[in-house]
């Protein structure tokens, strides 16, 4: 085989490897996010940007960068504890006073987002980056949080928005931050 028909070969098979990277890699991108985020939360900020996938990505992507600059930290035992005591005192309130309940549970998860870590800038923004290590839980949130904000609840709606509250509750304080600090 002359030299001249070996660089061809070679230029073809790097031309061919660059060609697959070229169109894997917004594949290897999507699964990516799809599993960091979940695929509900995935496909909602899809459906949100209009089912533009590159717009949706561009903003989970923008999620993780700001997630990666804070100061996230595993919540003391003390901590733990202090709010499990709390969630029990509010799961007891909710039998005399379900709307009180749901509104102590919202605050609850509020304190203890606040207490890993995360800025409090409101609930979009909360959403957005608890998504990021958190995509199990933010479906339940939504949820919870949607129905603690409606007067026309019903007892039924309150019941499953605590049972909603209970899971978030449930991730946050046991999740570790992928780059916890543990504090004394």
């Amino acid at each position: 085989m002359s030299t001249g028909a070996i660089i061809v070969i070679i230029v073809v098979v790097v031309l061919v490897a660059a060609a697959a990277v070229f169109f894997l890699m917004p594949q290897m991108r999507s699964q990516r996010l799809r599993r960091r985020f979940g695929s509900s939360e995935y496909d909602r900020v899809v459906s949100s940007n209009g089912d533009d996938k590159r717009a949706a990505e561009k903003e989970l992507a923008d999620r993780e960068r700001r997630h990666s600059e804070y100061d996230l930290h595993a919540l003391t035992p003390e901590q733990h504890e202090r709010y499990r005591v709390e969630w029990t005192r509010i799961q007891e309130h909710f039998v005399e006073a379900p709307v009180e309940a749901v509104a102590e549970a919202d605050r609850l998860v509020n304190v203890v987002v606040a207490d890993i870590g995360y800025p409090a800038e409101g609930y979009d923004r909360q959403i957005a980056d608890l998504s990021v290590e958190h995509g199990g839980a933010v479906e339940h949130y939504r949820s919870a949080h949607d129905v603690q904000t409606r007067s026309d609840a019903s007892t039924d709606d309150l019941r499953k928005a605590m049972i909603s509250y209970r899971k978030v509750l449930d991730d946050l304080l046991d999740h570790r931050p992928r780059k916890a600090v543990q504090r004394a």
